[in-house]
Parts: C-alpha cells; sequence; structure tokens
C-alpha cells in the first residue's frame, strides 16, 4: 500500500501530538556545531565535574560495579541525601523519604505519572522550564498557568492571586524556585500560606529545589525550602538534581523527597520507567553530597556564578533600551530589548548575524515572549564576548 492509502496511518496519541517542540533546541539544533558560536542557550556550566565526584565513578568503574541496583537507589546514597538536606534545612529527614532518580528531569515526570489523572487541574508558577509544564499535559491534565508579574523592578509572585487560583478541585501545585528562567525566589511566608492552603483542600504541591543553592543574597547559601515548614506526611513532593550546583548535567542524577506512604508506588513506577540508576554514577553522587570538599566546591560556583552574573546583568543595562528585573538565584538573566517583541526571531537573528545563541523567552511559555534567557553559568572573558556580540547587534 502507499502512503495515501494506509487505512491507519501511524501517530502518537492526540495528548502527545498536541505537545510543543522546545524552542530551546529548535535555536540550539540550527546552529550547534558553528565553531564561531557564543552559546549560552542551555542551563549548564562551561566547567567540567569537579574531579572528586569523577574520581568516585571512576573507582566504582575499577571494580567493576556495572550491575543492576535497588529502584529507589543505593541505601548509601539515600542516607547520604537524607544528611545533607536534613543539614541544609535544618529538619530531621528519615531515610525512607528519598528516592534516587534517573535525573530531576525524570523525578518531575514520575511525580506526574504518580498523581495526575487525565482531566486533573494543575496548577503552574509561569513562565517556567517547558517540560514542567507539559508532563501533566501527557498525562492528560488540564495545565492552567499563573504569571509572576514585575513590581518595582522584580520579579514578585501575587501570592493571594495565587491561591484564589487553587480552587478545590485543582489536583496539584508546580512551582520552580529558584526559577528558570527568571530566578525569581519565593519567599518563606509565601511557602507558608500556599501550604496552609492546600493542606486544606488536600492539594498536592510538587516543588521543583534544583537551583536552592545557587541564590546570591548575602549571606544566604540556600534558597527557602517547603521541606524546613512541612510535616513528614503533607502532600509534598520536592525534586532536586546533581546538575546544576554540582556541574553534574550530564551525569543524569537526581532525587525525590517524598512522603514514605508513597515510596512503594514510587519504586513501582520507577521500575516501570528506568528500573535504577547505573552503579558508578550514584557513587559519584554520593561524594557530591558527602566528600569533605563539597561545601567547599558548591560555595566556590556560586561564587563564579555571581561574578558573571554581575559582569552580565550591568553590561545588559548598560546597553539601554534593555529590561532585566531583578532575582535572586539560578543561573540565568531573562532579560528583554525594547521595540524586538519576537523573541524566536530575534533569537534567530543574533545566531545569524552575531553568533550568540540565547534561549528564546517563549520557549518559557506565552509570559515569556518577547524575553530572552542568557545563562551566565560562564567564565567572565566569555560573558564578556557575548556582550561584545549583542553590543554590535544592537547598532
Amino acid at each position: 500500500m502507499t502512503p495515501e492509502t494506509v487505512a491507519f496511518p501511524p501517530h502518537a496519541r492526540p495528548d502527545i501530538r498536541a505537545l510543543s517542540a522546545s524552542r530551546i533546541r529548535v535555536i540550539a539544533n540550527a546552529a550547534m556545531g558553528r565553531r564561531d558560536m557564543a552559546a549560552f542557550w542551555f542551563g549548564e556550566s562551561d566547567q567540567p565535574t569537579p574531579a572528586f565526584i569523577s574520581d568516585a565513578a571512576i573507582a566504582s568503574l575499577g571494580r567493576q560495579e556495572t550491575f543492576y541496583t535497588q529502584n529507589l537507589g543505593r541505601p548509601a546514597l539515600r542516607s547520604a541525601i537524607a544528611r545533607y538536606s536534613s543539614a541544609l534545612h535544618d529538619i530531621a529527614l528519615d531515610d525512607d523519604r528519598i528516592a534516587v532518580v534517573a535525573s530531576g528531569d525524570s523525578g518531575l515526570m514520575l511525580t506526574s505519572q504518580m498523581l495526575v489523572s487525565p482531566g486533573d487541574r494543575v496548577v503552574v508558577v509561569t513562565p517556567i522550564w517547558p517540560n514542567i509544564a507539559e508532563m501533566p499535559r501527557i498525562m492528560g491534565a488540564d495545565v492552567v498557568r499563573h504569571s509572576l508579574v514585575i513590581e518595582n523592578g522584580r520579579w514578585r509572585l501575587d501570592v493571594d492571586r495565587l491561591i484564589a487560583d487553587l480552587t478545590p478541585d485543582t489536583r496539584m501545585l508546580i512551582v520552580n524556585s529558584p526559577n528558570n528562567p527568571t530566578g525569581w525566589t519565593i519567599e518563606a511566608e509565601d511557602q507558608a500560606a500556599l501550604l496552609a492552603h492546600c493542606r486544606h483542600h488536600g492539594i498536592w504541591i510538587l516543588s521543583d529545589d534544583v537551583y536552592e543553592r545557587l541564590v546570591f543574597r548575602p549571606g544566604v547559601e540556600v534558597a527557602p525550602s517547603i521541606l524546613a515548614i512541612a510535616d513528614a506526611e503533607d502532600r509534598l513532593i520536592v525534586v532536586n538534581s546533581f546538575s546544576k550546583a554540582w556541574r553534574m548535567t550530564g551525569w543524569r542524577v537526581g532525587w525525590i523527597t517524598a512522603p514514605a506512604a508513597m515510596m512503594g508506588d514510587l519504586a513501582k513506577v520507577i521500575e516501570y520507567n528506568t528500573s535504577c540508576l547505573p552503579d558508578f554514577t550514584q557513587h559519584g553522587a554520593i561524594a557530591a553530597v558527602s566528600d569533605a570538599q563539597s561545601e567547599a566546591t558548591v560555595s566556590r560556583f556560586r561564587a563564579d556564578l555571581a561574578q558573571s552574573r554581575g559582569l552580565l546583568v550591568d553590561g545588559l543595562k548598560g546597553l539601554g533600551g534593555v529590561e532585566v528585573p531583578e532575582a535572586d538565584g539560578a543561573m540565568y538573566a531573562f532579560f528583554r530589548i525594547e521595540g524586538r517583541p519576537d523573541c524566536m526571531a530575534l533569537a534567530r537573528d543574533l545566531v545569524d548575524q552575531v553568533g550568540l545563541g540565547l534561549a528564546p523567552g517563549s520557549a518559557f511559555g506565552p509570559e515569556g515572549e518577547g524575553w530572552l534567557r542568557w545563562c551566565f553559568a560562564a567564565a567572565p572573558d566569555k560573558i564578556a564576548d557575548g556582550l561584545d556580540r549583542l553590543r554590535s547587534f544592537l547598532r
């Protein structure tokens, strides 16, 4: 039969066909491999994983630890994460609330698979990394977007308006703080208000905390975490990752903190997705949260980010006609250029004309139309070069 006469043409189910392709990838895929590119479109550092982490994985491979492990992760890693999180947030977190997963991304998807059914109402604080908003849609959910606002030159959450959106029929609230792409970081009192409201109505909270160590308020080493105020059996799932603070993007290791009662079902969902993580990557993760060098490594990385962030934000503001709202965390500047409302066209022009690779704001939802995201997890000389390219383009 010819393609024109196929009675049942092959295609995915409607929920999958309706998904949007990543606009970050649309821009990046068209220019990756060009030797003249200054690329800041992905959310990762330009520096490799610290040696003490890689050495732990190499040693594991040397011991030929290449076999299956537990669905929820090696007990030693679950325990190490529990100790790390307990110390970080001044709480007592038991090992049986930790599951190791194949990246923070996987943790978000697993949570949607566990909790979301077709037709469920899911509220997401936006703009947001596109994967987070699309995952509930894969499960057939009705995703309601709640946008941050700009007030006095800063990104802000209108918590009263969000609470009004969290109607009793809402299944889940998703919050990413510090936020990708804006850098907005939720205040502890807003977390308390949201937790109280969601408790009252039985609404699940999914908190994406992957940037929690990347905060830039003086004297602050970790962003406010809802774990610090929640009870062990609250309807709360927190997803985290080794990708950002420890520069382990390619390792694909993350973790979930959830009520202990959820772990049996979570183990089943992990089994039917990835089964388990490679043993040697878990040894690297143990080193990341346990080694004596760990905290100093994270602190140095945050200091390097702060330097590049200051250079980038000051440089953008000095160009004229560029709006860069203030934010306290993550690794991005989210900005817009006066007179350039079509961010996809602008991102393409920047690639074509000056070899500058930025993520279009519309990748993060309709709220991001007209904006660009610049990852500043790069050396100062690279940031300076990127600013020179943008300056040349604007001329």
